[in-house]
C-alpha cells in the first residue's frame, strides 16, 4: 500500500493543493491506470511514465520517468484517453512501434477522441522525474494543441 500511497501522493503533486484535494486519482496498476480516489472537480491527476513522452524521445524507455501531471476537465477527456491506451499497449509487451501504429489506427476510426479546446494542465511538481538529461523540471502548465 505504500507504493500507491506514495503515487496518489505523487500524482496530487502536481497541482496546487485547492485543486487537487478534490480530483480524481488514478494510479498505475499491473494492468493499467486504475482510479484510486473519485474525484469532485472534473479534474484528473496522475503519474505519467517514460512511454508518453514524445515517441522520439531518447528517454522512452526510462523506468525512473516519472511525471505527475493534473489534467483539467477537456484534457481529461480527450488526452487522458491516449494516455490509458498508450499504457495499455505497453504493459500488453507491445513494441513501440506496434504502439504508434495502434494510436494512430484508434485516431482513425475515432476511437480517441480529438484534442477538445481548453485541455491543459498543471505539471507543477518539484518530485516528478522527467528525463536524464532534464532531471527535475520547471513548474509549469500545458496546454495541448493537435493540428490534422
Amino acid at each position: 500500500m505504500e507504493d500507491r500511497n506514495s503515487e496518489i501522493a505523487l500524482a496530487r503533486s502536481a497541482a496546487p493543493e485547492s485543486i487537487s484535494r478534490d480530483a480524481e486519482i488514478m494510479v498505475l496498476g499491473r494492468d493499467g491506470y486504475e482510479t484510486a480516489i473519485k474525484g469532485t472537480n472534473g479534474l484528473v491527476c496522475i503519474v505519467e511514465r517514460s512511454w508518453t513522452a514524445p515517441i522520439d524521445d531518447p528517454g522512452f524507455w526510462n523506468p525512473k520517468g516519472r511525471a505527475p501531471i493534473c489534467l483539467n476537465a477537456a484534457a481529461a477527456r480527450t488526452y487522458l484517453p491516449r494516455t490509458i491506451k498508450k499504457t495499455g499497449l505497453i504493459l500488453a509487451g507491445r513494441t513501440k512501434a506496434q504502439m504508434i501504429e495502434a494510436i494512430a489506427a484508434a485516431i482513425d476510426k475515432e476511437e480517441l477522441p480529438p484534442m477538445e479546446l481548453g485541455a491543459m494542465c498543471y505539471m507543477l511538481s518539484k518530485q516528478g522525474y522527467l528525463s536524464d538529461r532534464d532531471g527535475h523540471w520547471h513548474p509549469h502548465l500545458m496546454f495541448f494543441v493537435f493540428t490534422s
